[in-house]
Protein backbone atom coordinates (compact mmCIF):
# COMPACT_ATOMS: atom_id res chain seq x y z
CA UNK A 1 0.00 0.00 0.00
CA UNK A 2 1.18 3.37 -0.77
CA UNK A 3 0.23 6.15 1.85
CA UNK A 4 1.28 8.99 -0.34
CA UNK A 5 -1.98 8.89 -1.78
CA UNK A 6 -3.71 9.27 1.66
CA UNK A 7 -7.29 9.68 1.44
CA UNK A 8 -9.30 12.56 2.56
CA UNK A 9 -12.18 11.69 5.12
CA UNK A 10 -15.57 12.19 4.07
CA UNK A 11 -17.05 15.37 5.24
CA UNK A 12 -20.96 15.35 5.48
CA UNK A 13 -22.75 18.37 6.21
CA UNK A 14 -23.27 19.74 10.19
CA UNK A 15 -26.67 18.29 11.42
CA UNK A 16 -26.37 15.50 8.99
CA UNK A 17 -28.82 12.54 10.67
CA UNK A 18 -27.93 8.82 9.80
CA UNK A 19 -31.51 7.11 9.82
CA UNK A 20 -31.12 3.74 10.49
CA UNK A 21 -33.02 0.79 11.86
CA UNK A 22 -32.29 -2.15 14.17
CA UNK A 23 -32.84 -5.44 13.58
CA UNK A 24 -36.23 -6.70 14.84
CA UNK A 25 -35.01 -10.53 15.05
CA UNK A 26 -32.06 -10.26 16.78
CA UNK A 27 -30.92 -8.08 19.47
CA UNK A 28 -29.17 -5.25 18.35
CA UNK A 29 -27.79 -1.98 19.73
CA UNK A 30 -28.16 1.40 18.70
CA UNK A 31 -24.57 1.58 18.07
CA UNK A 32 -24.27 -1.18 16.11
CA UNK A 33 -26.98 -0.49 13.89
CA UNK A 34 -25.57 2.92 13.38
CA UNK A 35 -22.47 1.60 12.27
CA UNK A 36 -24.13 -1.05 9.94
CA UNK A 37 -25.93 1.97 8.09
CA UNK A 38 -22.81 4.08 8.00
CA UNK A 39 -20.80 1.26 6.72
CA UNK A 40 -23.57 0.98 3.63
CA UNK A 41 -21.98 4.48 2.33
CA UNK A 42 -19.08 3.36 -0.12
CA UNK A 43 -17.53 7.11 1.03
CA UNK A 44 -17.62 5.89 4.55
CA UNK A 45 -16.91 1.93 3.52
CA UNK A 46 -13.45 3.32 1.82
CA UNK A 47 -12.20 5.45 4.43
CA UNK A 48 -12.42 2.92 6.98
CA UNK A 49 -10.75 0.30 4.95
CA UNK A 50 -7.84 2.69 3.83
CA UNK A 51 -8.00 3.30 8.07
CA UNK A 52 -7.67 -0.04 9.06
CA UNK A 53 -5.06 -1.41 6.60
CA UNK A 54 -2.61 1.43 7.30
CA UNK A 55 -3.19 0.69 11.28
CA UNK A 56 -2.53 -2.74 10.63
CA UNK A 57 0.95 -1.93 8.53
CA UNK A 58 1.98 0.92 11.69
CA UNK A 59 4.63 -1.48 12.63
CA UNK A 60 6.04 -2.38 8.77
CA UNK A 61 6.67 1.83 8.11
CA UNK A 62 10.16 3.10 8.92
CA UNK A 63 10.40 5.23 11.43
CA UNK A 64 10.78 9.07 11.11
CA UNK A 65 13.53 10.67 13.77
Amino acid sequence: MKFRDILKSPVFSPGHRWSFEKRQKYYESDVTALVRKMLEDERVREDQRFAWDRWRAEGQLPKQP
